[in-house]
């Protein structure tokens, strides 16, 4: 009996004809944190249970509702629900943090909650992240900031708004925390069961509550702004100085508490109205005490994540540019046994320069393999048969042109071909004046 097995609820698949747009946002995000000082850093998919209990906290979602996690043997591991906790873990047990500081990385990876699947909200999702670990300056947020609006900017995405807000440290919001208590207190019973139990454990998290009647409850509820101590109000209205100097809009939303308990003072998120209710395409801030919880020094740090699905939701809804996927540069139309192993020989030089080359694999008829030629999107072919074998020479056509030329079949094939491919590209570019997409060598 056949077996009708598809993939688990809430992932998806990305096919070779969709992965260009995948390797657009990758490159562009590794280009721009390079450009400022990040280097990439690569983590374990699974991390032992404890380092989320601690970090991401008890009473959040993430943890009381979205993890996958498994026991294996006397272990028990999740996979990881986010990327800065994990980070952070590498930095410390790899000494990381002993070293120069700011130490400052980078990195792309796919990360697992267990939650309603919708547009822009999978159960197994991508994300760009950064992490700055050692400064406490304002300027820090800043820089972290520009970054991220920089990385937006170069996709291309347009209308989206940047909001702010400072969340204090723990001495401003213990006394937030009070005046939170008092406020809800007498809705108690409205309350969901989840908000309930945040009520006596971490009162903020009730402002993040997704449900209609929490949200109405919370609608006039104090801002922490109001309950900043000295030193974090110093600290917010230097970096919103900060940004202004650097030409970043920004909208200061007191209600951003984000999701996650390892947060202080600076918190933010790049919104977009265009792609529903997941209109969060990038979120972040400082969380000074993570390091600490995580049983290191007190180093300060920040950072934010970028999810890859709704940059690619928000993206293709903008008719943003991406890199044009890579074609077939020549294929080989190959007719006998002598032929197949001549093209062989001149796809494995073509290779090494770095073209994509291909040759029948089939067993077709000519006109077969051209035909398949179109649809790869070749852009060039080229037939050899025994009377091109015979002559030494064969035809290199350009397939949108129609254009033909002679060209020798010899130790110089790959050299001339090259010359051909850069004169077509070149011209190219002189007529249509390309933008930053246009081909250049590194791309080939």
């Amino acid at each position: 009996m056949a077996m009708n097995i598809k993939r688990p609820n809430g992932t998806e698949d990305v096919l070779p004809k969709d992965v260009y747009k995948w390797n657009t946002i990758e490159k562009i995000a590794r280009d721009t944190a390079e450009s400022f000082g990040f280097s990439e850093i690569r983590i374990p998919t699974f991390e032992n249970t404890e380092l989320f209990l601690r970090s991401v906290g008890e009473t959040t979602d993430v943890v009381q509702k979205e993890m996958y996690t498994v026991k294996a043997k006397e272990t028990e591991f999740t996979l990881r629900p986010e990327g800065t906790a994990g980070t952070i873990r590498a930095m410390l047990q790899n000494g990381l943090l002993n070293e120069a500081l700011p130490q400052k990385v980078f990195y792309m990876l796919s990360c697992f909650r267990h939650e309603r699947p919708q547009a822009g909200r999978l159960r197994e999702f991508h994300q760009f992240g950064v992490e700055m670990a050692g400064s406490p300056a304002p300027s820090a947020d800043a820089e972290v900031i520009l970054l991220a609006k920089t990385l937006l900017d170069r996709l291309g995405l347009k209308n989206i708004e940047l909001h702010v807000n400072s969340i204090g440290c723990p001495e401003c919001r213990a006394k937030y925390h009070k005046a939170l208590r008092e406020y809800f207190e007498p809705h108690k019973e409205e309350l969901c069961d989840t908000c309930k139990e945040r009520l006596v454990k971490n009162p903020m998290r009730l402002l993040d509550c997704k449900s209609p009647i929490c949200k109405e409850i919370g609608k006039d509820a104090p801002v922490i702004l109001d309950y900043l101590c000295d030193e974090c109000k110093d600290h917010f209205e230097q970096f919103k100085s900060y940004l202004a100097k650097l030409g970043v809009d920004f909208i200061v939303d007191p209600k951003i508490v984000r999701g996650l308990d390892y947060y202080t003072k600076t918190v933010f998120e790049f919104i977009t109205t265009e792609i529903g209710a997941q209109g969060t395409v990038c979120a972040g801030g400082r969380y000074d005490g993570l390091i600490e919880q995580l049983g290191g020094q007190h180093i300060p740090a920040l950072g934010f994540g970028m999810g890859f699905e709704r940059l690619l939701l928000v993206m293709d809804k903008q008719g943003c540019e991406y890199l044009t996927p890579k074609k077939c540069d020549i294929y080989f139309a190959t007719m006998g046994d002598a032929a197949l192993e001549k093209a062989m020989e001149l796809v494995k030089g073509l290779r090494e320069f770095g073209y994509r080359a291909e040759y029948d694999l089939m067993g077709r008829g000519v006109k077969a393999q051209m035909k398949y030629a179109n649809k790869i999107g070749a852009v060039y072919t080229m037939v050899i048969g025994d009377n091109e074998l015979n002559d030494g020479k064969a035809r290199l056509k350009e397939m949108e042109s129609g254009e033909e030329k002679e060209m020798l079949l010899n130790e110089k094939f790959t050299a001339n071909f090259e010359n051909e491919y850069f004169n077509k590209i070149l011209d190219v570019i002189d007529d249509e004046n390309q933008s930053m997409f246009a081909f250049t060598g590194e791309d080939k």
